[in-house]
């Protein structure tokens, strides 16, 4: 590993390091990984070709992503000349991910917090997705009732879907599980795609026009360990809720 960047910012600094023997680049802000993607920009982590499948399936053309990190998921939906909206509250990361993640910089980036921009905008998307953390949990006022329903106010009232990441901690961590009962208080619809047995995973809640949607598969394939991410994602599988 090579250090490419590194910059201290107010939300904690920013490191970029390369693998130079496979060409492969990771975004960590306060110590933690975010992003990982090839020279392209296309991600390496199993869970963004996860949302992007699914994006892909909800025929989601207008996007809103809240947590930008590297961008891998923006620069992917903008090679497949979907609308891509993001929004960070650290301007830095726009930067980090414009220099050295080819964020194309024709996406339309918004240095603001995820709730205060639903506030200010009257707009409705196809698909929000939520990727923003405080360390490895959502922040807490992207977890209320609130803010649900806000989410639910800026999306399609006919196929709009918001798609969360929830870092999981273990099998027992019921952190998905909570996130996807408190949106339940907005839709119908809500579905929790997992990998249960992995230490330290990413899940997906589902919530909105999620009812058809099935185990998303790889649709853009980065430069190297396209088998592994793909045997990742056929991992993944759709699992009931568990707050006991």
């Amino acid at each position: 590993m090579i250090d490419i960047a590194k910059l201290e910012t107010e939300f904690g600094k920013i490191e970029v390091v390369k693998y130079r023997a496979k060409g492969l680049l990771y975004y960590l802000q306060g110590g933690c990984f975010q992003s990982e993607a090839d020279s392209d920009g296309i991600s390496m982590a199993p869970y963004i070709h996860a949302i992007h499948g699914l994006l892909a399936q909800a025929q989601a053309h207008d996007v809103l992503m809240i947590g930008c990190g590297g961008g891998s998921l923006g620069t992917m939906l903008a090679k497949a000349a979907r609308r891509v909206t993001i929004v960070d509250k650290n301007p830095a990361s726009f930067r980090m991910a414009h220099d050295y993640f080819s964020l194309p910089r024709t996406i339309e980036c918004h240095v603001a917090d995820g709730k205060d921009f639903l506030c200010a905008t009257a707009h409705r998307y196809d698909a929000i997705v939520l990727d923003a953390f405080d360390g490895d949990r959502i922040p807490q006022h992207l977890q209320t009732l609130d803010f649900f329903r806000l989410v639910q106010s800026r999306l399609d009232r006919s196929h709009g879907c918001l798609f969360a990441n929830v870092h999981v901690l273990h099998d027992l961590d019921r952190t998905p599980d909570r996130y996807a009962a408190a949106a339940r208080c907005s839709w119908n619809d809500v579905r929790l795609l997992d990998t249960q047995g992995v230490i330290g995973r990413n899940a997906l809640v589902l919530a909105g026009n999620v009812r058809t949607l099935q185990k998303p598969t790889l649709l853009m394939p980065p430069r190297s360990h396209r088998g592994a991410i793909a045997a990742e994602l056929e991992k993944m599988t759709f699992r009931p809720l568990h707050l006991s």
